[in-house]
């Protein structure tokens, strides 16, 4: 129980932490302002972001490269998505996609 003590109180000093920063952002939304140009920069980070996010998840496993199948439903995923298809179809036709393929023995 003595070792839990110091575990309890990181736990609560990071939740602590986490919540500060969480409303700091709507505290501080009308007390601090960018330029548009850093506000576009920041647009187009996220967007970045977002896309390296997906493409190492859709592309990799452990070390190595995963497969086609995952990139395969990965972009079946997207095409519907960027035609407006709801979500839960999006969901089901990137992972029907994908068992699909792999099913039929592709990689």
């Amino acid at each position: 129980m003595k070792n839990a003590v110091p575990t309890l109180i990181a736990m609560l000093a990071l939740a602590g932490g986490t919540f500060l920063l969480r409303l700091a952002g709507p505290a501080l939304r009308a007390r601090v302002t960018f330029p548009e140009r850093a506000e576009k920069l920041l647009e187009a980070s996220a967007i970045v972001l977002l896309a390296a996010l997906t493409a190492t998840a859709a592309l990799t496993e452990g070390h190595g490269f995963a497969g086609l199948a995952r990139p395969i439903g990965v972009a079946v995923g997207g095409v519907l998505a960027w035609r407006k298809a709801p979500f839960l179809l999006v969901v089901l036709a990137a992972a029907g996609t994908a068992a699909l393929l792999r099913l039929a023995g592709v990689r």
